[in-house]
């Protein structure tokens, strides 16, 4: 009981256990650090903030992280899945990095903090199911895209674009002959350094690695008077809290996509947290871990950021650094403090070409082009899938693009669900066990009897297709019993129910017993309680009457005494 209450607790979870001592946790907050400066800035310029804002984002990221959530492994800061939704659409909103845009990001954090904090109080991290895999990996695609073409011209030197995909392109081409050797051979140079660091040691920081030796050779060679872009001279001043000023109006523009964005937090940081679920046994607390993050985007929101993500490669750095609570994170918040603090007389010289480097090496990394071969190697319609929500992230606005992805992946599992088919099972040889018609087994059946299944909740979705398939079966000839396999039924809702009814009524019509076998699932009997099924086939499992039985030989012993044993057929028609 005592260990319940302090789970319960919703602060310092995260800081609590682990056997590794403090100096490990420290390490791994200064590789956490030499990771996450880099991309921070990045990240930053790719939302069109100053690099440095990317620094406050990750402190109150991993600071109200580390106080709410539960993870111990979880990073939270400035996230490149995140920022060019939200980037992209409140550019058509107010002037890309001018005051109204700040304040529209700021306000559209603490949104996002509060869908976070009310999913994880009120437990509703089943939202974070939305994504089926080909559909998540469609939207990181798309995302993959926004973030090179918004990135090309910093790569090239050339003046950046604006509006959609398509207009971006044609900015790109149109400027194509005013690019910067001097910026693209930066741009290569550092893409390639970055790679090559990777291939040599994949612990290596090399974001951190190149970046430095990019920003030192612009001082040491003077590339900035031979024409490179760098980020120049920026506010060094720490934040101070407070809250957006703004109107009823501007609550309404960002509310559709604060709740975009938030859907995205919670179904990357439930995956992020389910893959590095903490102490070995320890189970992920998805809930608490969405209260961490909500806060964060609070936090953040309150000191003129933007919204918190978890990071999967970068909790991936903690955990693999011998990290094991999240005093690596806050080890990491120190460290990127005094780089904010101390590190803007030479951050300044920091090349925007060295910036959209590592932003591709972020991209190459999202587009999981690994996974996309594969989901076309085994589902040709889930790689179609993929494929639509890929372009309709591309090609049409961020925030449309992705809703369009969630509807997608919703309408996927609702057909998944919907072509699910009634299965003729046969009796194993020699056994009591009855099994779903297999090729490679010769299986028995009884004269006058067929048994079937549905592997599948019963629901509105699939109702009509379960009656017209069970009606077939019944109206067989010579039937005289119809035996329901109901193992895998698990939900029955109140349409799905009246369609069991009628074909329960169908049987009696036509003088063909109907009984039920195996209904395990609670939730299935109450529906049988609530929905009259029950009565409608003599009672409960425990009446002397009933036709619901705990096995389907229990079902034909009784009501098909002495049935011969059938040779096996071909089953329920496709």
């Amino acid at each position: 009981m005592a260990e319940d209450k302090k789970r319960n607790w919703p602060l310092f979870h995260s800081l609590q256990g682990g056997a590794a001592s403090w100096r490990a946790d420290l390490l791994a907050g200064l590789t956490l650090a030499a990771v996450a400066a880099p991309e921070q800035m990045a990240t930053a310029r790719l939302g069109s903030f100053s690099p440095h804002i990317g620094f406050y984002v990750f402190i109150a990221g991993s600071l109200a992280f580390a106080f709410f959530g539960a993870n111990r492994y979880l990073s939270s800061g400035a996230d490149s899945t995140i920022t060019p939704i939200f980037a992209a659409s409140l550019a058509g909103m107010a002037p890309a990095g001018g005051p109204e845009y700040v304040t529209l990001a700021a306000l559209l954090s603490l949104m996002v903090g509060l869908f976070l904090a009310g999913a994880g109080l009120f437990r509703a991290g089943w939202v974070a199911n939305l994504f089926s895999i080909p559909v998540l990996t469609g939207f990181l695609a798309g995302i993959a895209v926004h973030i090179v073409l918004s990135q090309t011209p910093s790569f090239l030197g050339i003046a950046a674009g604006s509006g959609g995909s398509l207009q971006r392109i044609a900015d790109i081409a149109g400027h194509i002959g005013e690019t910067r050797p001097v910026a693209l051979t930066t741009g290569a140079l550092c893409l390639a350094a970055i790679l090559m660091i990777e291939r040599i040691g994949a612990r290596l920081p090399g974001p951190l690695i190149t970046l430095v030796g990019a920003t030192a050779a612009v001082m040491a060679l003077g590339l900035e008077g031979q024409g490179l872009p760098t980020i120049g001279a920026f506010d060094v001043a720490p934040p101070r809290p407070a809250a957006p000023i703004a109107g009823l109006e501007d609550f309404t523009r960002v509310l559709g996509l604060a709740a975009i964005v938030a859907v995205i937090v919670m179904a990357q940081s439930a995956a992020t947290s389910r893959s590095f679920p903490g102490m070995p046994g320890e189970p992920a607390e998805i809930d608490r871990d969405f209260l961490g993050l909500g806060a964060g985007s609070i936090l953040s929101g309150l000191f003129g950021g933007f919204a918190v993500n978890a990071s999967p490669p970068r909790t991936a750095i903690v955990a693999e650094s011998g990290g094991e609570t999240q005093i690596a994170g806050l080890a990491a918040c120190v460290a990127i403090a005094l780089v904010a603090a101390f590190g803007e007389p030479f951050l300044r010289h920091t090349p925007e070409a060295a910036l959209a480097a590592i932003l591709f090496y972020i991209a190459s990394h999202i587009f999981r082009l690994g996974v996309m071969r594969d989901i076309a190697a085994r589902s040709r319609p889930e790689f179609f899938l993929l494929l639509a929500t890929l372009f309709a992230v591309v090609l049409i606005p961020v925030q449309t693009g992705v809703a369009l992805a969630i509807i997608l992946s919703l309408i996927h599992g609702v057909w998944t669900m919907t072509q699910t088919d009634l299965r003729v099972f046969e009796r194993l040889p020699g056994k009591t066990v009855w099994w779903p018609e297999d090729e490679d087994v010769a299986g028995e059946r009884l004269e006058g009897v067929k048994v079937v299944g549905f592997q599948a909740p019963l629901s509105f979705l699939n109702a009509e297709r379960f009656q017209r398939q069970l009606t077939e079966v019944a109206e067989a000839p010579g039937l005289k019993l119809l035996v329901l396999e109901a193992s895998a039924i698990d939900v029955i809702d109140y349409t799905a129910a009246r369609s069991l009814l009628d074909a329960i009524r169908l049987c009696r019509h036509k003088g063909v017993d109907f009984a039920v076998a195996r209904l395990e699932s609670l939730r299935a009997q109450a529906a049988f309680a609530r929905y009259g099924l029950f009565d409608a086939l003599g009672g409960a499992p425990s009446n002397e009457g009933s036709l619901i039985f705990h096995t389907v030989d229990e079902a034909t012993g009784r009501l098909a005494p002495g049935a011969a044993v059938a040779r096996a057929g071909t089953g329920f028609p496709e």
